[in-house]
């Protein structure tokens, strides 16, 4: 029944380490999450920072998909709109993140 609910709370924590847009969002919500569960898991501080630890460092090496693209690299004239090169899709976007056809 510990490693359902251990195997559980460390599911948990990684989807709440993805949110955020900057590292330090990512790595707080899920250093807060990992901290939670691992409180709810252990019953103990222990497994509060035990989880907050790894649920920062988790949320902390994820980053997001646009990470340190300038979104208004290009302006277009005829649509008065900007757009960016994603190095990473190899892929043209509008700021809003739509793709650029």
């Amino acid at each position: 029944m510990k490693i359902l609910l251990t195997t559980a709370a460390l599911g948990a924590a990684l989807t709440l380490g993805a949110c955020g847009t900057t590292v330090t969002e990512r790595a707080a919500t899920g250093g807060l999450a990992g901290a939670a569960i691992g409180a709810a898991v252990d019953s103990s501080v222990t497994g509060a920072l035990v989880g907050g630890a790894a649920g920062a460092a988790l949320g902390a090496a994820t980053t997001p998909k646009f990470d340190n693209v300038n979104r208004r690299q290009h302006y277009d004239n005829r649509a008065g709109r900007y757009y960016f090169y994603d190095p990473g899709t190899r892929r043209y976007y509008w700021e809003d993140g739509s793709p650029r056809r």
